[in-house]
């Protein structure tokens, strides 16, 4: 970025609505966790895709959340985020990791921020699920009593390699959790490999999650050919959508797909470095940030894995305006309106409004 839009974009309040916990863990953090587990002989280049880099998702991604949509350009990639999982396998390292994440958000000017994460279990370090939520909600806390200025909410992630049983079980926890965290955890995300299994098989653990006020957010259209697994978790309806690359038929998806998406109103959480360096979208120009921004339907921009695709919410911002031709005013606009997609409540959505209201250049009022 160059000085004068590095300022106003970095300076610009931002929402992030869509950030995997461990894909966000950034290149400081990394070193500090390669530091602790020399034993592991990793190498930082294995942990995060540099600018002009591209993996496709297939060969990098597989052990996080994407997809298998691949690229026959893209050369040989690293398993990302089984390595970070290697790296990230106690309740201290969760810890530091969830706390450097949050204030590395902070510092990029995100006011207010939506981390989503798997629980996982560790027996050679004794972590369990429960003790993974509770780790990452204590984390939160700290940021909180430190006075760090951003307010953070947290999702419990299903992932759907692990099948109906364990999504079952991860929505109970949630719901604990939604119960006796003071509002902290708000809701559940639905990633994982979208090539394997299909969405009906956890239909009854996400309607147990709606009914039980927990809010959804489903990564959905990440591949093309998903027609049918989109039309039966669109009438959920969840409450934000992931992604969405192959929803309309410019990108393969269907006017039904859109109707119901549109009829609904359901806000998309759009990744533009994270589905250009993934190649699930060939370009910038491409992306179909595009498309739903000239219909007037709720988006929000958001990074998905900062760490892993050297991307910050500014960035994003600033890509965004640049590539669409965005006047700053129109960018302020998309910020302040990603406020209304946010889950807190009503009360948490009129502070951050004042705090837009009280951010806003003179130019803009």
């Amino acid at each position: 970025m160059d000085n004068e839009a590095d300022t106003f974009y970095r300076e610009l309040p931002k929402v992030e609505l869509h950030a995997h916990l461990n894909g966000s863990v950034s290149f400081q953090t990394i070193e500090k966790l390669i530091r602790r587990k020399p034993q592991l002989n990793i190498e930082h280049s294995m942990t995060a895709i540099g600018k002009g880099q591209r993996r496709t998702l297939d060969e990098c991604v597989k052990h996080h959340c994407k997809t298998n949509y691949k690229s026959k350009n893209n050369p040989v990639c690293f398993q990302v985020f089984k390595v970070i999982h290697q790296l990230v396998d106690s309740e201290e390292d969760i810890f530091m990791v969830a706390t450097d994440v949050i204030k590395e958000f902070a510092a990029d000017g995100v006011k207010y921020l939506e981390l989503r994460s798997t629980p996982r279990e560790e027996t050679a370090t004794g972590l369990t699920k429960r003790r993974y939520i509770e780790t990452v909600i204590k984390a939160i806390q700290q940021c909180k009593k430190e006075r760090v200025d951003i307010d953070v909410r947290f999702l419990v992630a299903i992932d759907r390699r692990n099948g109906s049983q364990v999504a079952m079980e991860t929505v109970q926890l949630a719901e604990e959790f939604f119960l006796s965290s003071d509002g902290l955890v708000i809701g559940i995300d639905l990633s994982g490999d979208p090539t394997v299994g299909h969405g009906r098989d956890l239909l009854s653990a996400l309607q147990r999650a709606k009914n039980s006020g927990l809010k959804l957010s489903l990564h959905l259209s990440e591949v093309p050919s998903q027609h049918d697994e989109t039309d039966l978790l669109l009438d959920i309806p969840p409450d934000r959508i992931g992604h969405g690359t192959f929803l309309h038929p410019e990108m393969g998806g269907s006017q039904g797909l859109v109707d119901k998406v549109v009829q609904k109103n359901i806000p998309l959480e759009l990744c533009l470095t994270s589905n250009v360096k993934g190649q699930t979208v060939q370009c910038y120009a491409e992306h179909h940030f595009k498309y739903w921004y000239h219909m007037g339907h709720p988006i929000v921009i958001c990074t998905d894995d900062k760490g892993v695709f050297a991307t910050d919410l500014s960035q994003e911002y600033k890509m965004v305006a640049t590539t669409f031709g965005l006047s700053r005013e129109a960018v302020w606009k998309l910020s302040q309106q990603a406020i209304d997609y946010i889950f807190a409540p009503v009360s948490v959505k009129e502070q951050l409004k004042q705090k837009w209201r009280n951010l806003q250049p003179q130019e803009f009022k």
